[in-house]
């Protein structure tokens, strides 16, 4: 049933939103935010990124998983630190509060995948200022999760940093630095149960986070989405590992595979491809499964062919604006 549902929304994204009734409208790569007072609306769209570009076509509910499945998790972590959400009127929109965003990521690393295991492919030993061990095969566990800062940059690739690094910037300064690092290790240990709850291993993810106006730590953007983290099966993952296979996955790692295969990395020179509408669906299927596995809830769509109708009556609600 879903399957037919995606085809049917392959024209009814949302690639981007401008309400007139709000302004100073900020477009990132996934989210529209517009600053509303003392709030802000975040509107979740079906864009996708890889390599530091946003790619040209759109994947059917992907904004609705991304934006159900971070409230879902912030309401299950809100003991360990404060988050920014205030409501969700519509599956693609959170309202939230103001909050004085930090230019760090917290990058939680728990395997070596993705990029670390690229760096340590290269011949790196070294990440962030975290010694790695050698030996270690793609997949592998490391000794303990790590934190590899990324700076945030406003164009172009995050930077890798250390803690010294961060420390030496005046980035921010070692009481709070130490204080993140206290959160988002517990904040990825509260994720790694969850997924172990329901038969997946969180191998790593990334949280970012502001100062409200009393200076207090709030957690933002998102948490343990698919383009924030990955998992893998924990069922099969042993048994991948010693056959030295790829891992069966839910994260967005398997989009940037299809565009290496295609031939782009983000590099100088190289042409972004298309994605087929075949694999759009594929990807929407992707997003829509982790939704599922990881909260034990069926993902229910608004299957709306007018999004923006739907999102600006809601928003004009939440708002008090009519």
């Amino acid at each position: 049933m879903i399957t037919a549902q995606i085809h049917q929304q392959l024209n009814a994204t949302v690639r981007e939103t401008r309400f007139s009734f709000l302004s100073n409208r900020y477009g990132g790569k996934v989210r529209d935010t517009y600053r509303h007072g003392d709030r802000l609306v975040l509107v979740t769209t079906d864009r996708i990124s890889a390599f530091d570009h946003i790619l040209r076509q759109t994947i059917p509910f992907k904004g609705q998983v991304l934006n159900q499945l971070a409230a879902w998790f912030f309401e299950q972590t809100s003991d360990i630190v404060s988050n920014h959400v205030l409501s969700v009127p519509d599956p693609n929109i959170t309202i939230a509060r103001r909050c004085r965003a930090l230019p760090v990521e917290f990058v939680i690393r728990g395997y070596l995948a993705g990029h670390a295991w690229r760096v340590y492919q290269s011949g790196g030993r070294e990440l962030c200022g975290h010694r790695l061990p050698d030996g270690l095969r793609q997949n592998s566990p490391l000794p303990t999760p790590i934190l590899t800062p990324a700076t945030k940059a406003t164009e172009g690739h995050d930077e890798d940093i250390s803690r010294a690094g961060i420390l030496a910037r005046g980035i921010l300064n070692s009481d709070l630095f130490d204080e993140l690092e206290r959160i988002s290790l517990a904040l990825f240990r509260r994720g790694t149960e969850k997924a172990a709850e329901r038969g997946l291993i969180l191998v790593d993810t990334k949280y970012e986070f502001g100062l409200d106006e009393e200076g207090g730590i709030v957690l933002i953007d998102e948490i343990h989405t698919p383009d924030s983290s990955r998992y893998f099966y924990a069922d099969t993952y042993e048994r991948l590992l010693a056959a030295d296979e790829p891992q069966r996955q839910l994260s967005k790692e398997f989009v940037r595979e299809w565009l290496m295969e295609h031939g782009f990395q983000g590099l100088e020179g190289q042409s972004l491809p298309d994605l087929t509408d075949t694999f759009r669906v594929q990807v929407a299927q992707r997003y829509i499964e982790l939704f599922e596995q990881v909260t034990g809830r069926p993902f229910q769509p608004d299957t709306s062919t007018e999004p923006m109708i739907r999102m600006e009556q809601r928003l004009r609600q939440a708002l008090a604006l009519d």
